[in-house]
């Protein structure tokens, strides 16, 4: 069996996420059922981390096993052509058998979209919180400084969540602002439930001076939800890049 891992890119903003579930319609449903078409086998697929309903990947992975003597330079075109517009097939290679999407992958960037423009940017509306009102950039650039390294982030991870330990390790966060756009990165080596929705939620709480970045602090040592902000929507969210050791 060859293990074909595949870099794709996706608009979440019809899905009920990435992951497969009861009630449908999400990418990776649709990613099996090409892959089912073009090969014949039922696909099972594996991807680096699961996107929430209306969050979008500009470079998301996963891998699958298959019989198939597709040669590896001909999947991209092969798949594309059977998939939908608003998901792309970014390229294809052939893996070690041991290799696993998401156990592989060495951390993720996440990048939280922002438009303070005061009518919104109509070409961006569907990746972009449109929030216009005055933020304080320098105050939010001190806050987001104090995620950056090993924390439990408790105070930022959804009550729904069921991982049984929420220290995550953040390898680098900061903001770009450029023409009344804000960009949020966040690089990890894992995250949880709505953990950088709700980071942006609160940066936002400390851009409008609800909150300082001394209290941002706080609220991260606090390792309460209650304490944090509110949590950003889905749809200014995208999985930006993940990275694996080659």
């Amino acid at each position: 069996m060859r293990n074909i891992r595949m870099a794709i890119s996706y608009d979440g903003t019809t899905y009920h996420g990435f992951q497969t579930q009861p009630i449908g319609n999400t990418v990776q449903d649709v990613l099996e059922h090409a892959i089912g078409v073009l090969t014949g086998e039922k696909a099972d697929i594996t991807a680096s981390g699961r996107t929430d309903a209306g969050v979008h990947a500009r470079r998301q992975y996963f891998n699958f096993y298959t019989s198939s003597p597709i040669p590896v330079d001909r999947w991209a075109l092969a798949l594309n052509s059977r998939l939908p517009d608003d998901i792309v097939v970014l390229q294809a290679d052939e893996m070690p058998s041991q290799f696993h999407s998401s156990y592989s992958a060495k951390r993720k960037t996440y990048r939280y979209g922002i438009d303070t423009s005061k009518f919104g940017d109509v070409f961006e509306r569907k990746y972009r919180l449109h929030y216009p009102m005055p933020l304080l950039l320098e105050e939010m650039k001190e806050a987001i400084a104090h995620v950056r390294g090993t924390h439990d982030f408790s105070s930022f991870a959804s009550k729904r969540s069921t991982k049984t330990t929420h220290v995550r390790t953040i390898l680098d966060a900061r903001i770009e602002a450029s023409d009344g756009k804000l960009d949020i990165f966040i690089t990890g080596n894992g995250f949880l439930y709505n953990m950088v929705r709700i980071i942006v939620g609160t940066l936002l709480w400390v851009g409008e001076g609800k909150l300082t970045a001394a209290d941002f602090k706080r609220i991260l040592e606090a390792r309460e939800r209650s304490a944090a902000g509110p949590t950003a929507m889905a749809h200014g969210l995208m999985l930006w890049e993940v990275e694996y050791e080659e």
